[in-house]
């Protein structure tokens, strides 16, 4: 499931010890799989209905659910005594995915950044060494929004033919466009937009980078995919194109990126 829904976790959790990756492999899955959920529901409310499947499985902590990734999850949290309310947060946040309101501003996206893809990084780290974890905390702030953000230049054309704006209106205000334009005509304060977040992308990943050689060894296999994002960023240099969308890096150009950094570390 990893495998299909998120290939460069997938890839990255293989650098992680043996005995911790059966539980980062169900974070990550629980996290695709939640992730897409709004390419699988036709209408919010079953998406809602799912979410609060999930959030009740996790409170419950009962890995006897009949779905293989929540016993997986479930199972995961119990061992590595993940808190919960991290999920519940999560599972929270992921409910603006199901509908077409705009992000209100840049403050409520890089909120919406760290209770989703930055409290995966976190839990990652708790489960790879509990002990070093919270000195990481902004570190992981930062990885989660780099990723969050290139999601969502990727997922651009997507968005716009759903309707969907996840750049914040005091952005879209800022270079004179609305929610509405910017999903449907490709002018220079739509290519402004992009160049925007793709601007934000590159200042959390700047910061992220600044402490990354700290890093320490053992928690090195969480922030991997960040590596590869980096890579992504350096090829987003026409904000035009994003909005057709670009080809994503070759397969083995981000095996060969998280093998020098999982070796290297950041430099």
């Amino acid at each position: 499931m990893l495998r299909a829904g998120d290939r460069d976790r997938y890839l990255a959790a293989l650098y992680a010890p043996a005995e911790r990756r059966a539980a980062l492999n169900a974070l990550y899955a629980f996290d695709a799989e939640i992730a897409g959920l709004r390419d699988r529901v036709r209408e919010a409310l079953p998406g809602e209905i799912r979410l609060q499947w999930w959030r009740d499985a996790i409170a419950t902590g009962e890995a006897a659910t009949g779905n293989p990734l929540a016993d997986e999850l479930i199972g995961a949290i119990t061992q590595h005594r993940l808190p919960k309310p991290a999920f519940d947060a999560y599972l929270e946040a992921r409910i603006f995915d199901l509908y077409d309101d705009p992000m209100p501003s840049r403050t409520d996206l890089e909120g919406f950044c760290g209770e989703t893809a930055s409290a995966v990084f976190q839990l990652a780290a708790l489960i790879l060494d509990p002990a070093a974890a919270p000195a990481v905390s902004e570190l992981a702030g930062h990885a989660g929004c780099v990723t969050a953000l290139v999601r969502i230049l990727r997922s651009l054309p997507i968005q716009r033919r759903r309707g969907q704006c996840y750049v914040p209106r005091d952005i879209l205000v800022a270079v004179g466009t609305t929610p509405e334009r910017f999903n449907t005509v490709d002018d220079a304060s739509a290519h402004s937009a992009v160049g925007a977040l793709i601007a934000l992308a590159a200042e959390h990943l700047r910061h992220f980078e600044a402490g990354a050689a700290r890093l320490p060894p053992g928690l090195r296999a969480a922030f991997l995919p960040v590596a590869i994002d980096r890579a992504r960023l350096a090829a987003y240099r026409r904000p035009e194109t994003l909005l057709d969308g670009v080809p994503d890096l070759p397969g083995w150009r981000r095996q060969w990126i998280l093998f020098r950094t999982a070796a290297m570390g950041w430099r």
